[in-house]
């Protein structure tokens, strides 16, 4: 890419202030940082290609904001704290009226969560955007998705469903005479990580994970690998009142929530003697969770609706398949 470096400097170096954990971020072949004792690294890496999970045309402070805070969402599952992230931006030229706003939300939402950028890569080609984030975790108290066990009850933070409609309406523009459409379309793009959730859940929920792919489809991650099986109640799934006036029925509106896709929520499962606890450690966070189902034994998976076992075939969204 002509001007690489003047493009990484103009717009990536020296825009935060240097984490006390970080020796050198820029101006050398690697960044130098030191973690601080008795605490694992959680690192998570995600891809976000345009005509997959954006269009090329879509507003790029929203694109920016979306990238960082998926990722962001992933150290949240785990309970973990941002520290640090690299970032590869491939573009097919420089267009700086995009990078522009792009960096600025970019480090808006990197220094709200004190994450700093330490290093990456700029070259040419398809517009794709390549993140890695890395935080700390104490010690075996990570959030895992092999703690659930029978009898332990499921939870999700947040409402559910509003991404998907937001996509709808991204590809699909007749549906944009909506009185809701607006809003569901920001959503989409601007979900707020639950990192403060998951820190207060560690030693309370016995397995989590962040909702990118649809509540059912990735509470069966943690199915499977805790080799348990789960029994949903579809009535208490939390919807917007704008999705519903979306969709214009109450069971559309549930199957949203169930299938949508990037909400970046979480979905975690909590034991019996800790569900007192969890109204008091969430407290603090402003975070609102409403309980969906509980664990059953393993092959055991249903839907219904107050009882009434329901036989929608259901899956979540998956990027080889769109």
């Amino acid at each position: 890419m002509s001007g690489e470096f003047n493009l990484i400097e103009k717009y990536f170096v020296n825009r935060q202030p240097q984490r006390k954990d970080v020796y050198l971020a820029a101006g050398d072949d690697c960044a130098l940082v030191k973690p601080p004792s008795n605490v694992h690294i959680a690192i998570s890496t995600d891809t976000l290609v345009a005509g997959t999970h954006f269009l090329a045309d879509a507003d790029p402070r929203w694109v920016a904001h979306k990238a960082l805070a998926s990722n962001i969402s992933d150290l949240a599952a785990m309970g973990a704290t941002p520290a640090w992230v690299s970032f590869a931006l491939t573009m097919p030229e420089v267009d700086e009226e995009w990078l522009a706003p792009f960096c600025e939300s970019f480090f808006t939402l990197a220094d709200y969560f004190g994450i700093q950028l330490i290093g990456g890569d700029t070259t040419k080609g398809p517009l794709s955007l390549t993140l890695t984030v890395q935080g700390f975790v104490a010690e075996k108290k990570a959030l895992r998705r092999d703690g659930a066990q029978v009898g332990d009850w499921i939870y999700v933070t947040g409402n559910l469903g509003d991404s998907k409609a937001g996509l709808d309406v991204i590809l699909d523009k007749s549906l944009r005479d909506s009185s809701v459409a607006e809003q569901l379309e920001e959503r989409h793009f601007m979900s707020t990580p639950r990192v403060l959730a998951g820190q207060a859940l560690c030693g309370v929920a016995s397995s989590a994970i962040d909702i990118s792919d649809g509540v059912i489809a990735d509470l069966k991650h943690i199915l499977k690998r805790s080799q348990v099986g789960a029994s949903i109640d579809v009535s208490q799934l939390p919807v917007s009142e704008e999705l519903l006036a979306f969709t214009g029925s109450e069971a559309v509106a549930q199957q949203y929530a169930l299938t949508s896709g990037e909400e970046y929520e979480l979905c975690f499962t909590v034991p019996e003697e800790h569900r007192g606890a969890l109204e008091s450690v969430l407290n603090h966070t402003g975070t609102p969770v409403t309980c969906i189902g509980q664990i059953r034994p393993a092959d055991h998976f249903e839907l219904h609706n107050h009882g009434k076992p329901l036989n929608w075939d259901l899956s979540g969204f998956d990027h080889f398949k769109a």
